[in-house]
């Protein structure tokens, strides 16, 4: 695989954006707790050009569908080419897309087992130059590496971008249940070392941010997530409410 590419990611059918922050949009900053809520959570979540987005949550979540719907919803969000402008629309990163692709070229009789590491190898070069492009990024991650998402930031804020955090807390259950949706189960052992640094995480989300305000406003980011610009909390409900993503101004 050439590092200067990666997999495609499928194309899904997303809702259309909402416009303003009258009609359903949001510009995350902080820390914005969605879950629990209902009428009053934002379609869209506007981004600066150019930013890392995160999406982070158990295997069986929901991260590669979001991807899938967001990154569609922002490349038919991306304005045509005009004189002296270039669209950029966003890519987005997802090791299952390097899951199979590696697995294309492999014997049928090989277990995956065998070539995880070179499938690895091939996964961070993809992120690598894809954060190096300069463009606006989707990145699915497990949330139980915080080296990466430092990294991420210290990448993009060398080119003056942002990195920004999307959190699912759906539950063990929910998680579980999304596997067997999809038909591809993680190991007991990977599933547990995911849920307790997911864990980690959302206790250090919980931390000294006080009860659940009246409305979805931000808090300021927890320390343990300093490297990024906003953290968004979504559960099973604010996940499906959350339609589109966009990039730009």
């Amino acid at each position: 695989m050439a590092e200067t590419g990666g997999p495609a990611v499928p194309e899904m059918r997303a809702g259309e954006a909402a416009g303003a922050t009258e009609r359903g949009s949001a510009a995350p900053r902080g820390l914005m707790d969605l879950r629990g809520r209902h009428e009053d959570v934002p379609a869209v979540l506007r981004y600066p050009p150019g930013a890392v987005v995160v999406v982070s949550g158990l295997p069986g979540s929901g991260k590669s569908t979001l991807l899938r719907r967001w990154s569609q919803a922002a490349a038919d969000d991306t304005p045509p080419a005009g004189p002296g402008r270039t669209p950029v629309a966003p890519s987005a990163v997802d090791p299952r897309a390097v899951h199979v692709a590696c697995e294309a070229v492999m014997p049928a009789r090989l277990p995956y087992a065998v070539y995880r590491p070179w499938a690895r190898l091939e996964h961070f070069r993809w992120l690598r130059a894809e954060v190096r492009g300069g463009g606006p990024l989707l990145v699915h991650d497990c949330g139980s590496r915080a080296w990466i998402r430092r990294w991420l930031a210290r990448t993009a804020g060398r080119q003056g971008r942002e990195l920004h955090l999307v959190l699912l807390d759906v539950g063990a259950q929910e998680a579980l249940a999304g596997q067997a949706a999809r038909g591809r189960w993680a190991s007991r052992r990977a599933f547990a070392r995911h849920r307790r640094g997911l864990d980690r995480l959302l206790h250090a989300m919980s931390e000294g941010s006080g009860p659940l305000p009246a409305t979805p406003g931000p808090q300021p980011v927890p320390e343990a997530v300093t490297e990024a610009a906003s953290v968004v909390l979504l559960d099973r409900t604010s996940r499906e409410r959350v339609t589109a993503l966009t990039f730009g101004p």
